[in-house]
């Protein structure tokens, strides 16, 4: 039987996975083939990531047992080891499921280049998206810079596809007496700091636990979904973000199981919709990182580059990063963050437009530390989220929307069940005062052992005096011509 390298990257799955089943309907013997390099890219896993890679792989690695295959790990550059494996192993083909950021396509059309001088065939499969970047475009054949019209074209082109099903056994993995594996141990991707203890009882990864999370989200949670996901105390979203990020899951299969769901319960079909519209959200993201890749670094909107951002900011931006801003509810969001390696997604939109409206410091800075700091780091999602936020993105919320988050806190945590959770110095606060405890007067501070500047800090920054400099900000750089400040 010929042999077929099934390179995985972001599709650490076995069900609806084509590229894996290519290689099992041509008739050939998988050989499963992860590649670890760290030097690939600026963009290289965040510690968060680095986590639920080790636990994945792992995931994976006894599913394919499990079923008489096995995963092969390498480490290296994969321009070299992709071809240099194939050889070893005699492959006849060499299949994978595309990535969609530039370092990505730019170093898989050198592969595929190699293999194909070599003879070897190369085929790559979308297992990713439910459409691909370059099928959706607008009738001028220009990319969507715009998200409703972008959902409306998107509705109307998918059609029904059913997913892969894994297959129940597999060949035994071929051994090669040149080529030397390395342990999941030896990738070194776990903290080596006692940081991520809180990740171990929030999260399972792997494709078990992604099946297992989509049925418990359909099941118990869905019906309530349109009205209250945007409530952080509450445990209404799915948390298929880190499995979607890893492949995990596939959007394919996400859709198709809650279109069987309403078929079976029609009176979640509201709050379907409006699921599915959360995850074309992702879809759009990756159509704008694979029409406009810069943007991971700089804004879309050009006019940015000029803007004013501080310089001075190290110590504001540390005091954000570890939820000491004195703001309840940036400060809760942000611990939440460092102790699970999530962040309810209004809380991310709250954080986000203080530290670049009320504290100046760029968009990017938010980024880089999210992306360290997530268990579903996705640098399309995130790059979308902070230049919507930024004001600096394609359909980015206009730079005059300055989240309060104080008025954000009382509408969406009216009781503080979200911010005592995570802030349990203000555990005692009473519900009126615990968004805005420097409001509060000295006698109820006390009565709640709260003495702002001492075992919880006063604000870093006025958040009126704050967001009106925001504005003049913004005011020096609006009206300055597209054509004036074009970064081609």
């Amino acid at each position: 039987m010929t042999v077929a390298i099934v390179w995985l990257r972001r599709d650490l799955r076995l069900s609806d996975n084509p590229a894996l089943n290519e290689a099992i309907n041509a008739g050939h013997t998988p050989v499963p083939l992860y590649i670890h390099n760290d030097n690939e890219t600026t963009w290289a896993d965040g510690a968060a990531s680095r986590w639920w890679l080790h636990h994945s792989l792992a995931s994976l690695r006894d599913s394919l047992q499990k079923r008489g295959s096995d995963l092969l790990i390498l480490e290296d550059d994969p321009r070299k080891v992709v071809p240099l494996t194939a050889e070893q192993y005699g492959a006849a083909a060499v299949y994978w499921n595309r990535c969609y950021d530039i370092v990505s396509i730019e170093r898989d059309t050198i592969i595929k280049q190699s293999l194909l001088d070599s003879g070897i065939e190369v085929k790559s499969f979308n297992a990713s998206l439910l459409l691909e970047p370059w099928q959706h475009l607008k009738k001028d054949q220009t990319p969507y810079r715009v998200f409703t019209p972008f959902w409306k074209s998107l509705s109307a082109k998918l059609s029904d596809s059913w997913p892969i099903e894994a297959p129940d056994r597999l060949p035994k993995l071929p051994v090669s007496s040149t080529t030397q594996p390395a342990t999941l141990e030896q990738l070194d991707l776990l903290p080596h700091i006692n940081w991520d203890k809180g990740f171990y009882s929030s999260w399972q990864p792997g494709e078990d636990s992604a099946q297992k999370r989509l049925q418990t989200f359909t099941e118990d949670r869905i019906g309530h979904y349109a009205e209250q996901r945007d409530y952080p105390s509450q445990t209404i979203t799915s948390h298929l973000s880190p499995h979607l990020r890893f492949g995990e899951i596939s959007p394919r299969q996400i859709r198709t199981f809650l279109q069987e769901q309403c078929t079976l319960l029609p009176a979640i079909e509201t709050a379907a919709a409006a699921y599915l519209r959360q995850l074309a959200w992702r879809e759009f993201a990756y159509h704008l990182l694979f029409h406009f890749p810069m943007t991971s670094e700089q804004p879309l909107n050009a006019r940015f580059n000029y803007f004013p951002w501080r310089t001075d900011y190290a110590e504001d931006l540390e005091s954000w990063q570890m939820g000491q801003t004195g703001i309840p509810i940036v400060d809760a969001g942000m611990r939440e963050l460092w102790q699970t390696g999530y962040m309810h997604n209004r809380v991310r939109m709250i954080v986000a437009s203080l530290l670049c409206k009320n504290l100046l410091i760029p968009w990017q800075e938010g980024a880089h530390w999210f992306w360290n700091t997530l268990v579903d780091a996705d640098l399309a999602n995130n790059t979308l989220g902070w230049q919507w936020v930024a004001g600096c993105g394609a359909d980015a919320a206009p730079y005059f929307r300055v989240f309060n988050p104080v008025l954000q806190s009382e509408k969406f945590d009216k009781n503080g069940v979200y911010l005592r959770r995570w802030i349990p110095e203000l555990a005692s606060m009473p519900s009126k005062w615990i968004h805005a405890p420097w409001r509060a007067s000295e006698d109820i501070l006390a009565d709640a052992g709260i003495t702002l500047g001492g075992n919880y800090p006063l604000p870093i920054v006025d958040l009126g005096t704050s967001r009106t400099r925001a504005l003049q900000a913004w005011g020096a750089v609006k009206s300055i011509r597209p054509d004036e400040s074009s970064t081609d």
